[in-house]
């Protein structure tokens, strides 16, 4: 079985969402079908298929949470250090292009969100970034097209 690497932040959010999956949303549901299957018949019961279609996707979730928890390798990036961009790190970049500053932390792909400023370590920049030191210059083919950046600073924190 593959170990998923997460953060501990990480490993709290999806704790959270799976417990409000659980305790909140499942009891929801099961009562939204049982208000429906008193309306009569069942077969021409909108309501009825909503809260069912509702109850699939929730238990889906449920199902995939439980897995990716069971399965993470859950990593304190507190207690990482170095100068090389790994798992977890905190990193400033400078667009060789723009001279614009971006900062991402790299993450695992369950916790990954770009506007947060979290990047997964399957994506295409933080495979260009690992290993790489400050004032390194990487190369990383984006949809976009190519871009060229510089690292400014790795922290782990």
């Amino acid at each position: 079985m593959e170990k998923i690497p997460m953060t501990i932040e990480g490993q709290i959010a999806l704790q959270a969402e799976l417990k409000q999956r659980t305790s909140e949303e499942r009891p929801r549901i099961i009562q939204a079908i049982a208000e429906a299957r008193a309306h009569g018949d069942l077969s021409e019961n909108a309501e009825y298929h909503a809260a069912k279609e509702a109850q699939s996707l929730n238990e889906g979730r449920i199902s995939e949470l439980e897995d990716k928890l069971s399965r993470a390798e859950v990593i304190d990036v507190t207690k990482l250090s170095g100068d090389t961009v790994k798992f977890g790190a905190t990193v400033t970049l400078v667009d060789e292009d723009t001279e614009e500053e971006k900062t991402y932390k790299i993450v695992g792909d369950m916790e990954a969100d770009v506007k947060s400023g979290k990047i997964s370590i399957s994506s295409p920049i933080a495979r260009a970034l690992i290993g790489k030191a400050v004032d390194d210059s990487v190369e990383v083919a984006a949809p976009g097209g190519a871009r060229s950046y510089e690292i400014i600073e790795v922290k782990f924190i």
